[in-house]
């Protein structure tokens, strides 16, 4: 399957198909949360939005390749949030269903955290945050040292805005006039430790990235439109700027008990909450079809 930037506005229909992509990435992530009883849920369900349209609208990919030359790289610099890309891989028939059902389990392809040498699809092994930038950039300059025209995705949270290693990978962007770069921040505003304001305060965050030389977007990333939209706008831009597209996100998106929990970093449910956050997620899903 290859996947292409539409050069005009999302259709009406082909915008409820995104819909159902997210929904469908969500119920995966849910799913194979059950199988471990916890897991990073919250983010997976928050940046689903993101996560469909960057799949299964913005980037080029081979689902029967997943190494394809030309393809568009995702980096998954947070790497905890492993789940919700590899919700987002079956979703793009690279993964089989099935396999969501070994998540976690010894000898699977799908480990808690993301390891590149084991998930088709997955481009670095995440780990320690503040990574994936600096090795977005040196694959971006590589890209264009073999006139690859391909787009590199590093999708990161706002938790790694505390590390000094991103705002140098991100200097190193501009410098180099890296247009084929894509960064994507999830600032969902929460860490491991609390709220990411109380950790250390990151705003004004899109002053930030434009005076460090960058072409800025910021969206509520749980608006399909908007994010098709952001998209859309920054594969399609002139100059030689790198990209970054803020998304701000609700932890838990879609279903409204974890929504409202006051903590969602990491998620551990009774066994009977999984099928009861499933079956909310599916009525809302079918309700919203109606609408």
């Amino acid at each position: 399957m290859t996947t292409i930037a539409e050069a005009e506005p999302l259709a009406d229909s082909n915008l409820a198909k995104l819909a159902d992509h997210a929904y469908r990435i969500r119920r995966f992530a849910l799913r194979m949360g059950e199988v471990q009883g916890q897991g990073y849920i919250g983010q997976a369900l928050g940046l689903a939005d993101v996560l469909a349209v960057a799949w299964c609208h913005a980037m080029n990919v081979r689902a029967s390749d997943p190494e394809w030359e030309g393809r568009d790289r995702f980096l998954l610099s947070h790497g905890h949030y492993a789940i919700a890309l590899y919700a987002a891989l079956i979703e793009a028939g690279i993964i089989p269903e099935a396999e969501l059902e070994t998540y976690g389990s010894d000898d699977s392809r799908l480990p808690m955290s993301g390891m590149a040498t084991y998930t088709p699809g997955m481009e670095m092994s995440g780990g320690s945050l503040g990574q994936g930038l600096t090795i977005a950039v040196g694959m971006a300059l590589g890209l264009r040292q073999k006139k690859n025209p391909a787009f590199v995705y590093n999708s990161m949270s706002d938790g790694e805005l505390d590390e000094g290693a991103t705002w140098e990978a991100a200097l190193s962007a501009a410098h180099h006039h890296l247009g084929n770069l894509i960064v994507l921040v999830d600032v969902n505003r929460q860490q491991a430790d609390g709220p990411s304001n109380d950790i250390l305060r990151f705003e004004p965050l899109a002053d930030k990235w434009l005076a460090f030389g960058w072409h800025v977007e910021r969206v509520d990333g749980n608006d399909l439109r908007a994010v098709v939209d952001a998209f859309d706008r920054v594969r399609k831009l002139p100059d030689e700027k790198p990209r970054v597209i803020l998304c701000d996100t609700l932890m838990g998106k879609g279903v409204p008990f974890l929504e409202e929990r006051e903590k969602n970093h990491f998620i551990r449910v009774d066994q009977e909450e999984w099928q009861q956050a499933i079956a909310v997620l599916d009525e809302n899903h079918t309700q919203g079809d109606r609408s």
